[in-house]
C-alpha cells in the first residue's frame, strides 16, 4: 500500500486558482484552497480549508471537500447518480478531512429514494479508478485499493480495507476493521474484523493483521478468534451458536460487536465460513 503523504506542513492562506479552471462564482472555498488547471468547481459546492484539486478534477452538485482534501487529476465527485429513478433532486455528497482520491475516481451523489447522501469519511483512501456509487457511506481510515467498485447503498465501516478489483453488492455492510481480499465478488455483509475473498467471496476467517494494527492485544484477537470458530466453524443452528457465544464472551467488547452486528439485519445476509 501507497504511504499517506505528510499534510503537515504549514497551510499557504491565499487560495490559488488556476487560469484554465472553471469555478462557479457560488462555490464556497475555505483558506489555502489549490484549485489546478482545468478543474471544474460547481455553485453549490464548498471546498474548505487546505484542500487541493490537482488537475482535470470535476466536483460538482451539492457537495463538501473537507479540509486538507488531496483530488488528483480526472476524479469526479458529486455527480449525479447512475440510478434511472433520479430526476436531478439537490442530493448531497461529502467527503472527510484528508482523504486522498486517486486518479480517475468517481464519487456520486445520493438518491432522493435513498439517504439522499454519499458520505466518504476522515483520513480514507481511495486508489485509482475506485468507484463509490450513490448513498454509500464509508467510515474513517478506510482504504480502497485500484479498480475496486462498489453499488448503491453500501456501509463500510471504520479500518476497512477493500482489496483491488473488489466488487461489493449494493445494499452490502462491511463491518469495522474488516479486509476484502482483492478481485472478490462480495454479495453479503461482511462481519467486523472478518476478512473475505473469493468470487463469490467467502468468509476465510479474521483480519489479524489488522487487528494488530489497531492496537488489540494477543489475548483479545485469541478470544476473538475462539468466539468466531464458535459462531462459524462448530455445527449446529447458527442462531443457536449466536446465543452461545453471547453467553460465553458476555462483556467482550469485540465479540460483543461482531454479535451486535449480526443482529442488525441486513439487505443481503451475512457471509458465512465453509
Amino acid at each position: 500500500m501507497d504511504a499517506m503523504p505528510d499534510l503537515s506542513a504549514p497551510r499557504a492562506v491565499a487560495t490559488t486558482i488556476h487560469p484554465s479552471a472553471i469555478v462557479d462564482v457560488r462555490a464556497r472555498l475555505g483558506v489555502g484552497v489549490t484549485i489546478g488547471p482545468f478543474c471544474t468547481v460547481g455553485p453549490n459546492v464548498t471546498i474548505e480549508d487546505g484542500a487541493t484539486l490537482v488537475s482535470h478534477v470535476v466536483v460538482d452538485g451539492h457537495t463538501r471537500i473537507g479540509p486538507d482534501v488531496m483530488l488528483y487529476p480526472f476524479c469526479t465527485v458529486g455527480l449525479a447518480p447512475q440510478d434511472l429513478k433520479y430526476h436531478d433532486e439537490p442530493t448531497r455528497c461529502e467527503i472527510g478531512a484528508r482523504t486522498l482520491v486517486r486518479e480517475h475516481c468517481t464519487i456520486h451523489r445520493g438518491t432522493a429514494t435513498g439517504k439522499g447522501i454519499t458520505t466518504v469519511g476522515t483520513d480514507c483512501m481511495l486508489m485509482a479508478v475506485a468507484h463509490v456509487a450513490h448513498d454509500c457511506t464509508l467510515g474513517n481510515h478506510i482504504i480502497v485499493a485500484n479498480n475496486a467498485v462498489m453499488g448503491g447503498h453500501v456501509s463500510i465501516g471504520d479500518h476497512a480495507v477493500i482489496g483491488g478489483a473488489a466488487a461489493i453488492h449494493q445494499f452490502v455492510r462491511i463491518g469495522r476493521a474488516a479486509m476484502i481480499g482483492g478481485v472478490s465478488g462480495v454479495e453479503a455483509d461482511v462481519i467486523p474484523f472478518g476478512s473475505v475473498i473469493g468470487n463469490r467471496a467467502r468468509l476465510a476467517g479474521l483480519n489479524v493483521i489488522g487487528l494488530k494494527r489497531r492496537g488489540f492485544d494477543k489475548a483479545q484477537i485469541q478470544r476473538l478468534h475462539v468466539a468466531f470458530g464458535t459462531l462459524f466453524r462448530h455445527e449446529g443452528v447458527f442462531a443457536q451458536r449466536v446465543e452461545e457465544a453471547r453467553a460465553q464472551y458476555a462483556g467482550d467488547a469485540l465479540v460483543e460487536e461482531v454479535l451486535a452486528f449480526i443482529d442488525t439485519p441486513g439487505r443481503r445476509g451475512l457471509i458465512r465460513a465453509e
